[in-house]
């Protein structure tokens, strides 16, 4: 029932939009009408001398906002759209006119706004100015126009006011445009949100945005500013030498900025914020941290992001009206891991087992497939013992045994070879095939997903090691020289002045352990939910990539539509034979693998998933979970990534979160 009513209410938005165009529309042409004054417009804010009044007129021009274009999921569900706000204004020239210099104006207004006089005081002061209050108390925007005091009054407060319009004649009720979410915000991180432009943006704008406009300041409102700002409309005012309105000309209506249509899927985007935020709770429950986590859908034949989700996250309406410092710390207290960062592009995660799949077409040949392999609990390689998870040995097993049950050491051994035919210590990235079939997949950079934001990520090749280690070194041969005494245990104190002695002498050399490291997605690898996503979607395909994207079309305001070109589809070198061994592989995983107990009572015959599970091992934190999958395994149509940072194991938590994104995916599939 809840879902036929979200759509009814959907249904009636875009009249709703179209009332709200006319409604400006109106209002830029009945100027006159409102209140008689639109404030002070680029002149001096002091009062004039009676005697100087004199008769002198000047022109001015008034801009009406255009309302943003609606930001829509791919049937049409507004996400993000426009609604009428009243606020209260106040001029300060007016205020300064009266007999007492506005104070028992403002008195009479605090009382009814249910403020202090002081807090209006406050505000009337500009930003910068000397002796302005502190931000956010100050009035940020131009001194030519009234000064916003009270935003989202409730219309029977308006009427008040309008009531007793002669006991505070400064005071305006003034209708603004602002942006409105879905009562529980989806995609919060990939919609962005709205601040005032800053005199910075409206300088480098070249007069296309204003003082008091409001631009997107990340995800989807930033990328797309300029289509969905539209274009202001304006009207000539005659003005008075103290800056009162004596008359208007007829102007321009604002046109609306353009709608987009995303490839997100309102049903879909729900159930996975919903499925993500309750596996991380489940997991804290079970005394986890969890402190972060991200979860993205792909469409396999497009490239199409059908939804996308991050943990912390954050209710874009807390810019709209002004923030609390309390909730602005909360946001931006932590740069780059706050509830603002989009996880799913911006974080950056060792991928762990997950990788394995594309260290595997770079160590075997499509002729050795049918080999038998020795995973054994442990092996040695250089001068260190890497050991297999929870140190477990299945013996002689096949290569899609080696995936199904995530043996490590299998890995160890070939990336040893690995290392040894790209030259060793004095090898070249460019001979390194387990770094050349990451790249080829799309690994170490940037997808070019149409936000602007995205991490690369990290594969650490010996090119990366040693400007790393230049970049380091000082410190590094400092803390080996001092050691760390502000760390209290001395276990770990010891373990870090000798990673550091390690590093001071010799961290520029890529040596077998990194190697080994990276065939299984730990060490110094990093990677993006997104691109792992887009890894398992070359594989489910055959090798078929297309640049992952989140507009389908922009519309205007009179229903016109035009669809955006799909780009060409890369293709990565994946041998016909390895890709179905591969394909192979990472069903049994589901089935019979570590991702089998979060799959079990799941009809996997309806909805046939191919996945694997990943653990990577943080030092001095609890391990990273990953689970990247597509479906249906017969027939691919979307790829699905989860990882949670500190949630523990792949198989224990981000499995499960997957299951349901699964679920949800096979109800809405038609």
């Amino acid at each position: 029932m809840r879902r036929r009513a979200s759509r009814r209410v959907g249904a009636r938005r875009p009249n709703l939009h179209a009332r709200l165009v006319a409604v400006l529309a109106v209002i830029a042409v009945l100027l006159a009408g409102l209140v008689g004054r639109l404030g002070q417009l680029q002149l001096d804010p002091a009062p004039v001398a009676a005697g100087d009044a004199g008769p002198s007129t000047s022109t001015q021009v008034v801009l009406t906002p255009a309302p943003r274009g609606r930001i829509l999921d791919r049937r049409g569900v507004p996400l993000a759209d426009d609604a009428v706000r009243l606020d209260v204004t106040l001029d300060r020239a007016v205020l300064a006119d009266e007999d007492d210099a506005g104070r028992s104006s403002l008195r009479a207004l605090a009382r009814d706004l249910g403020v202090t006089p002081e807090s209006l005081r406050d505000r009337l002061t500009l930003c910068g100015a000397p002796d302005a209050a502190p931000a956010p108390r100050c009035w940020p925007g131009s001194a030519y126009v009234p000064v916003t005091v009270a935003e989202g009054v409730s219309s029977r407060l308006a009427l008040r006011l309008g009531e007793r319009g002669d006991r505070y004649p400064a005071a305006e009720v003034v209708t603004t445009a602002v942006r409105r979410d879905q009562e529980v915000p989806l995609a919060p991180q990939v919609l962005g949100y709205l601040t005032p432009a800053d005199a910075a943006t409206v300088e480098a704008s070249a007069g296309r945005i204003h003082d008091g406009d409001l631009v997107g300041r990340a995800g989807l409102e930033q990328q797309y500013d300029d289509v969905l700002r539209g274009e202001p409309g304006s009207a000539q005012v005659r003005v008075d030498a103290r800056g009162i309105v004596t008359g208007t000309e007829p102007g321009t209506d604002p046109v609306p900025g353009d709608d987009l249509v995303t490839t997100i899927d309102a049903r879909v985007q729900r159930a996975t914020q919903e499925a993500l935020a309750e596996g991380v709770r489940d997991a804290q429950a079970r005394g986890l941290p969890a402190d972060e986590a991200a979860a993205v859908v792909v469409d396999v034949r497009d490239g199409g992001v059908v939804a996308s989700a991050s943990v912390p996250t954050y209710d874009p309406s807390v810019w709209t009206g002004g923030i609390s410092s309390a909730e602005y710390e909360r946001l931006t207290g932590r740069p780059g891991s706050t509830p603002l960062t989009d996880r799913v592009t911006g974080g950056a995660y060792p991928p762990a087992s997950t990788f394995k799949v594309v260290t595997m077409p770079a160590v075997v040949a499509p002729d050795e497939l049918d080999e038998q392999v020795d995973c054994a609990s442990s092996v040695r390689i250089g001068d260190r013992t890497f050991r297999n998870f929870e140190s477990r040995a299945y013996g002689r097993i096949s290569w899609h045994r080696a995936l199904v049950v995530s043996c490590d050491t299998v890995f160890y051994t070939n990336a040893e070879r690995v290392w040894e035919r790209a030259g060793g210590l004095s090898g070249r990235d460019a001979d390194d095939a387990i770094l050349a079939t990451a790249r080829d997949l799309g690994l170490g950079a940037r997808t070019g997903v149409d936000l602007p934001v995205e991490s690369a990520g990290r594969l650490p090749g010996r090119t990366w090691k040693r400007e790393y280690w230049e970049a380091t070194k000082d410190e590094s041969c400092r803390r080996a020289r001092d050691g760390y005494p502000d760390v209290a245990d001395a276990t770990r104190a010891a373990y870090l002045r000798a990673l550091a002695r390690e590093s001071c002498a010799n961290g520029y050399q890529f040596r077998p352990g990194d190697e080994v490291n990276l065939s299984i997605g730990q060490g110094d690898t990093l990677v993006t939910p997104l691109q792992m996503a887009q890894v398992y979607a070359a594989i489910a395909t055959g090798g078929s990539v297309r640049t992952p994207r989140l507009v389908l079309a922009t519309r205007t305001a009179q229903g016109e539509r035009t669809d955006r070109p799909l780009a060409p589809a890369r293709t990565v070198d994946l041998d016909p034979a390895m890709g179905r061994y591969l394909r192979s592989a990472l069903e049994g995983v589901v089935t019979e693998g570590t991702g089998a107990g979060a799959f079990r009572g799941f009809d996997l015959d309806a909805w046939p998933v191919a996945g694997k599970t990943g653990t990577a091992e943080v030092f001095g934190e609890e391990d990273t979970a990953w689970f990247v999958s597509y479906a249906p395994a017969d027939r691919p149509r979307y790829a699905v990534a989860v990882v949670v940072g500190q949630g523990g194991t792949g198989g224990g938590t981000a499995a499960g979160i997957a299951r349901e994104i699964h679920a949800s995916l096979a109800r809405t599939t038609r």
